[in-house]
């Protein structure tokens, strides 16, 4: 069942309508080829870049392919997803510069997502080719509101392109809640269909908590249903079905940037069902000594100071200064926000809940708002459909969490 009608946040958290689609375009699934680069030691290979990334004159690295790696000192490797700053690929060739790199490393949720996307689409080959099962996703949208449609467009483009079998149910403004939860009835039973995803919001005559509970747990694609939170919650029992997309996303950034989490001081300000509780007790499972912070929380910013990992979802512009964060800490930046920007075009820009230009001087790795962890969310919806497929076979899910090195 779906919560969110964005990347890691509310409807209700939305502005206007032109904000959201921005928002939405931001999370693309094409990364444009931006240059390419030789050495006497690294082969030439295509690189990316995202927005933050370009406009401070930096180049995102892709994961590199196995048999480059004997190739490569150990200098020359950065983590899969951080920008490289003009500096640091100036060094690796040898030339001089009298400036160091300066600020935080950024870390680039598109080409993560795209990463995420690839590997999809072999897993869903395998499921084809080994078991004759191709993961289906359902999908039903109630009226015409714009910013649910694009949402749910977006949806079925990713589906599309890692080779899903796709279901669409759509009832306009007037459908009843009987005939809703007729229709989740049907794709219950439907074993060509392993998640079911109704967009919210529904209409004010129809309640959204029936028809969600409505949805069995081995299709909750969201992974929201009360047994998939308290599976999550609990030590050594059974792992979830499947996992809160936007959570889930922020782990998967932090581990494919080899972010060291085990033993490390987390504060996640927010603790929301969707992004904030969720997240922490995925921290914990990592062996994090993880805070929560919300709007009772005491001396907020002390607790940002000492913290190694700083999740920011709590849907406030900026509200985190640059100068609450530890040097070389790492800054996840749930939030997407809305700010005005008279030079724009449509005179705002979008923001996290993070002052980006203050926390991008002191942090040792960033996400950029947009380009972050909103590309994240509907990666890992996908990944979700592939798990609960899988469990229709009764093969083991692909797992999150990498396990800690310590005990």
């Amino acid at each position: 069942m779906l919560l969110m009608n964005g990347p890691g946040l509310r409807n209700d958290e939305h502005k206007d309508i032109d904000t959201f689609k921005l928002c939405m375009a931001e999370s693309g699934f094409q990364i444009k080829d931006f240059l390419e680069r030789s050495s006497d030691k690294v082969p030439k290979f295509a690189t990316a870049t995202c927005a933050a990334g370009a406009a401070a004159g930096s180049f995102v690295v892709p994961p590199l392919r196995p048999d480059y790696l004997s190739e490569l000192s150990p200098a020359s490797l950065l983590a899969p997803g951080f920008v490289r700053s003009r500096t640091v690929l100036a060094e690796e060739k040898g030339e001089t510069s009298s400036q160091p790199a300066a600020g935080a490393r950024i870390i680039d949720g598109k080409s993560v997502a795209a990463q995420i996307r690839a590997e999809i689409r072999s897993q869903v080959d395998d499921l084809k080719s080994q078991h004759g099962t191709t993961p289906g996703l359902a999908v039903v949208l109630v009226g015409n509101r714009t910013d649910s449609s694009t949402y749910v467009r977006m949806k079925k483009r990713a589906a599309d392109e890692v080779g899903f079998y796709s279901v669409d149910r759509t009832f306009p403004e007037s459908v009843t809640e009987d005939q809703l939860l007729a229709c989740v009835h049907e794709l219950n039973t439907d074993p060509k269909v392993h998640g079911i995803l109704v967009q919210l919001p529904l209409p004010q005559h129809i309640n959204e908590a029936r028809v969600l509970e409505a949805i069995q747990v081995d299709k909750d694609v969201d992974g929201f249903s009360a047994q998939n939170i308290g599976n999550l919650c609990l030590r050594g029992g059974k792992p979830p079905l499947a996992l809160p997309c936007t959570p889930a996303g922020c782990i998967e950034l932090l581990q494919r940037s080899e972010i060291e989490v085990s033993g490390k001081e987390a504060v996640v300000i927010g603790r929301s069902n969707i992004v904030g509780m969720p997240v922490a007790h995925l921290l914990q499972s990592m062996d994090a000594t993880v805070t929560v912070c919300h709007s009772r929380s005491k001396d907020l910013a002390a607790h940002v100071r000492r913290a190694d990992i700083v999740i920011a979802a709590i849907g406030r512009a900026e509200m985190v200064p640059g100068d609450w964060i530890k040097p070389g800490a790492t800054v996840i930046d749930v939030g997407v926000n809305s700010k005005p920007a008279p030079e724009s075009k449509k005179g705002y820009k979008l923001c996290g809940d993070v002052d980006f230009d203050g926390a991008v001087k002191v942090a040792g790795a960033i996400t950029p708002v947009p380009g972050g962890v909103g590309p994240m969310t509907i990666a890992m919806l996908l990944k979700n459909t592939v798990n609960l497929a899988r469990h229709a076979q009764g093969l083991p899910r692909l797992p999150l969490r990498r396990k800690a090195t310590g005990t």
